[in-house]
């Protein structure tokens, strides 16, 4: 028969209800309370876990998760569709788990705890970038769900929802890579026991792969940027060497390059002043890179020679390769060398800079050189980002074609 109550497990044991009312010592997860004559038949189990049918082969789960920091007693529930056994299975699983520290804290309250604790690691860009991400996160109505009760299914309408809201692919991965960060930092702090947003499916939409620029077409834009400044035909020249970023290019300083030696060890941070409506002039900060390294990386003798020969042009106006006067190059400028070289080459429009730094990863790694040095250059953490960055190439792939062509025609013995 079919009751409209909670049921609760059946247990081998004698059952006991534990104390929810405030004040009271929290129960834990299979705590066997003997009598005091220790006889086993008396002892006792406490029970957090519980099943109610709400129709028929539709079954609710509760499991007491712990307390809330005011006191008030905090729970997860499943709804489960199946027989009575499969919420059963539940509610053992529910049970198992134990006892979170989570409380009554949201999403919300996550995300500001792993701002608050890890902001002061990151470089001024990254710090912006992650704080804007976690706004974007909170002002979701995902924000506001219990973080002990956030569950895979949450997390892929949350994605559906970006989603019909016209975000972008690019803004729905930064924001689901914060999310799984801060819930990476629950799981170590006991709130959670896995985190459901490294389960969660992030879709990818099908689009065509992005290939890599021609060596022709790198030939061409650093000759063009050479036409109307020499600075800009080495900063051009640079990234595509060292595959640095933008803002590591803008904070190179003369004394950086010893021989054939290039330090690589800040970036310029563009700190935005003004609203958008009244824009004012940026604060540009000498900042750690975006990975927080020191690299070196050598040049070859033509590369160098150009460092030199722009040197003994504009070392006495300041100590930057890209700037004149006590403050560094800011990025902006870099790029809009690159826009200019790009219309005068006349390579295709949508060329960015940042491919420069893919066309750096993609030839090296064709040509040979191993992930890790070629990771090492462009400053990456792990290979599988160099990797990511590498781009199938159409003369490799030839080559490739060749070889497999040679197994075909050579008599075989």
């Amino acid at each position: 028969m079919r009751s409209s109550g909670w049921w609760l497990p059946a247990a081998s044991l004698a059952c006991t209800f534990p104390d929810l009312s405030p004040g009271s010592p929290v129960p834990s997860v299979g705590e066997f309370r003997p009598n005091p004559n220790s006889i086993p038949t008396e002892a006792r189990v406490v029970v957090v876990a519980s099943i109610r049918e709400r129709r028929p082969r539709v079954w609710e789960v509760r499991a007491f998760t712990g307390r809330a920091d005011d006191g008030r007693v905090t729970h997860v529930s499943r709804t489960v569709h199946g027989s009575k056994r499969d919420a059963q299975r539940v509610a053992a699983e529910l049970t198992a788990r134990g006892q979170n520290r989570a409380g009554g804290r949201t999403i919300g309250d996550l995300l500001d705890e792993w701002v608050e604790l890890n902001e002061a690691s990151w470089a001024t860009a990254s710090r912006r970038d992650q704080q804007g991400r976690a706004k974007l996160i909170a002002a979701d109505p995902l924000a506001k769900m219990g973080v002990a009760r956030l569950s895979v299914a949450d997390v892929d309408r949350w994605h559906a929802r970006l989603r019909r809201a016209g975000v972008g692919e690019a803004s729905i991965r930064n924001q689901h890579a914060v999310l799984r960060a801060a819930l990476t930092q629950a799981m170590r702090w006991g709130w959670v026991n896995s985190n459901v947003a490294a389960i969660a499916r992030l879709s990818q939409p099908k689009t065509i792969p992005r290939g890599a620029l021609e060596p022709d077409d790198v030939q061409r834009v650093i000759a063009a940027a050479a036409t109307f400044d020499r600075a800009a035909a080495l900063a051009l020249r640079l990234a595509a060497i060292t595959g640095a970023r933008r803002s590591e290019i803008a904070a190179l300083r003369w004394d950086d390059l010893r021989g054939a030696r290039l330090t690589i060890d800040s970036a310029t941070d563009v700190i935005r002043n003004g609203s958008r409506a009244d824009r004012k002039s940026p604060t540009l900060v000498d900042a750690a890179t975006k990975t927080a390294n020191r690299r070196d990386v050598m040049l070859d003798p033509e590369t160098v020679q150009a460092v030199e020969a722009l040197r003994a042009e504009r070392e006495p106006y300041g100590p930057w390769m890209f700037a004149i006067g006590e403050w560094p190059a800011n990025p902006d400028r870099i790029g809009a060398w690159w826009r200019r070289a790009r219309s005068l080459s006349g390579i295709d429009a949508a060329w960015r800079l940042h491919d420069l730094r893919h066309w750096s990863a993609t030839l090296a790694i064709a040509n040979g050189h191993d992930v890790r040095t070629v990771g090492h250059r462009l400053g990456h953490a792990n290979a599988a980002m160099t990797l990511h960055y590498a781009h199938p190439s159409e003369a490799v792939d030839s080559a490739v074609a060749t070889t497999l062509a040679a197994a075909l025609t050579t008599p075989s013995e």
